[in-house]
């Protein structure tokens, strides 16, 4: 049945952590906004670890609820999460976890205890039977696209990234003092600007200024998705508020999803000029799980898409 799909294979699963260790209370240390950038990319790097690959999952959402801290996960192929549910079952994301929390946080050692949950599902009860647990979490569909904090701390750590191999690895503690806009995307006067870099799937490109030529396979390849990557670009763009790109869509309709989509980009470089970049395109792409488009814009013409 999922096999047979020609949609692409998505789903969902909620993952438990707490720590049987009365000093380490995991929602505390995330509801720290000091400690809260230490604890993401601890769960980042672990998760990115468990599959292999920096998009292998996506987190949608971190809850607190005392005592644990919980996890929504998004799966974009079946393959993806097959490797995670490997690595839960044996052990090897727990343990890469608790590495990069020590590291992290630099304490000494951090007990995890995990769960893994799919809609009503315990799907610790069923790891033996990996089948079963990949119909389980196919069959949770996501609730919600990515919330904003996920994504203003994927940017903070996409931020260090680029601060430290700009200054050769120099240590940099509190990913809040970083000014992640002006390292990603740098003002006109900007000495960095040949220089800034972004990483995607684990690569790193050179941020630069939106081409006609990238304008164009945009139109010609996000098809019914324009609006939704819209919507991923106006947290950072004013001119693409909602009754903007609602208007695009009535204005349009006549001549199509080309032109409808082409007109949103224009509005999006109109108004951000040289701060309309490749990096900020891509990010609302990944967002959106237009991987293939993303692959596309950046040469490396992959045919596989989320």
């Amino acid at each position: 049945k999922m096999a047979g799909s020609s949609a692409p294979w998505i789903g969902s699963a909620y993952l438990f952590l707490q720590s049987p260790c009365k000093t380490i209370v995991l929602p505390s240390l995330y509801e720290s906004s000091q400690k809260k950038p230490s604890v993401f990319k601890a769960l980042k790097l672990a998760l990115a670890d468990s599959t292999g690959s920096v998009n292998g999952v996506d987190m949608l959402k971190v809850h607190c609820s005392h005592p644990h801290l919980i996890v929504q996960l998004k799966f974009c192929k079946q393959e993806n999460c097959r490797r995670f549910l490997q690595s839960y079952r044996e052990g090897a994301l727990q343990k890469s976890l608790q590495n990069h929390l020590q590291l992290s946080l630099a304490m000494t050692t951090v007990p995890l205890e995990m769960e893994l949950k799919a809609g009503s599902e315990h799907l610790d009860n069923m790891l033996k039977d990996e089948d079963r647990c990949l119909e389980c979490i196919y069959r949770e569909k996501p609730d919600r696209l990515r919330d904003e904090e996920i994504t203003e701390l994927e940017e903070c750590l996409k931020s260090l990234i680029v601060h430290q191999s700009i200054n050769n690895n120099m240590a940099v503690k509190d990913c809040a003092s970083l000014n992640s806009p002006s390292l990603l995307y740098p003002s006109q006067g900007s000495s960095l600007s040949s220089q800034v870099t972004f990483i995607f799937q684990g690569q790193e490109f050179a941020n630069r200024m939106l081409t006609p030529d990238d304008h164009q396979k945009f139109a010609k390849l996000v098809s019914k998705k324009w609006k939704q990557v819209g919507r991923s670009l106006q947290k950072n763009c004013r001119a693409l508020r909602d009754p903007v790109i609602d208007n695009l869509a009535l204005e349009y309709d006549r001549e199509g999803l080309y032109e409808q989509a082409y007109q949103l980009l224009l509005r999006f470089i109109q108004s951000e000029g040289k701060k309309a970049t490749i990096a900020r395109l891509i990010a609302a792409l990944e967002e959106n799980g237009l991987i293939s488009l993303a692959e596309e814009l950046l040469g490396l013409h992959s045919n596989e898409g989320c």
